[in-house]
């Protein structure tokens, strides 16, 4: 990508510079998944000004910090030296010093390094400003449509090992009213696609591959279906893998049946209550008719009372 690195700074500093950028500061910066264009322009804006940038592979912070026009003194900083790391971060700290922490790709801690830096950046009594930016979890939530989820976990990479995999994946597939975000690597997704087909054959999965970059594909069915998709192109088993398990859809309640949560509701009150004071306050409570309520309140009665 051609750019002219001064001006691209300079209208970061005019969109972000307002303001305010204390010194003897961590500054976490969510960078790009894929697509450069993606870094913010406060993150342009911080970058230009910290003292230092750590990050978790010094190629990849140097390479992002040249496209910028950028030099600074690179820290690494990554799973296996983090708490080391984070001593040399805290000195510069100490010293009055801006320092910036980049993970790889996406938003630091999140099934990155970080929250160990965070942690002792926090304990040493120096401040932490989170830069947001591209984040891979909710850029695949916001494409999966799950209407039926009340809310998502992150479940993030699963073990490697079959056992603990099984086991880990339907702890994930036993919350059905959430969506669940899984990461997986390339050569593993045909193992994990065949996982879910056979675990939860009916639950919907939103398998997003290489998001924001050139070949970006995202796919939407039912898990029995994806083992027979993914084998039918190559290509489907090339990239890195966001997938969304979504939550379980209701299933439909026949005419004469009661949903569950206005049965359960009066199931508490008929036995507490006569008939029909149970009945006229479970109408209240739920917004069923009271005919239907009364005909399912009173074979709860005849069910109590055998």
């Amino acid at each position: 990508m051609n750019i002219d690195a001064s001006l691209l700074c300079q209208a970061a500093a005019a969109a972000a510079g307002g303001q305010q950028y204390p010194a003897a500061t961590l500054y976490l910066v969510a960078t790009p998944i894929g697509n450069l264009a993606d870094l913010s322009l406060r993150a342009i804006h911080a970058l230009s000004l910290v003292d230092a940038l750590a990050c978790e592979d010094t190629r990849m912070g140097g390479g992002l910090l040249r496209h910028l026009g950028l030099h600074k003194p690179l820290i690494a900083l990554h799973q296996h030296n983090e708490r080391e790391a984070s001593a040399t971060v805290i000195a510069r700290l100490a010293a009055g010093e801006r320092v910036a922490y980049a993970s790889d790709a996406g938003t630091p801690a999140i099934s990155d390094p970080g929250a160990v830096l965070v942690q002792a950046v926090v304990a040493a009594g120096y401040r932490v400003l989170p830069l947001p930016g591209p984040s891979s979890t909710v850029t695949a939530l916001s494409v999966a449509g799950d209407t039926a989820a009340t809310s998502f976990a992150f479940a993030g990479f699963l073990p490697t090992k079959a056992g603990e995999r099984r086991t880990v994946l339907q702890a994930v597939l036993a919350v059905e009213s959430q969506s669940q975000v899984v990461f997986e690597a390339p050569h593993r997704i045909a193992e994990l696609i065949a996982l879910l087909a056979e675990l939860a054959p009916a639950r919907r999965v939103t398998v997003c591959r290489e998001l924001t970059k050139q070949f970006e594909s995202i796919h939407t069915a039912e898990a029995e279906t994806l083992p027979g998709w993914l084998a039918a192109d190559s290509q489907r088993l090339r990239g890195e893998f966001v997938l969304v398990v979504h939550a379980r859809r209701p299933q439909p309640v026949a005419d004469d049946e009661l949903p569950a949560e206005p049965l359960r509701v009066l199931a508490l009150l008929v036995a507490e209550l006569p008939l029909k004071q149970a009945v006229t306050l479970a109408a209240q409570i739920t917004g069923v008719p009271r005919n239907r309520l009364y005909d399912a309140g009173l074979a709860l009665k005849r069910g109590g009372d055998e």
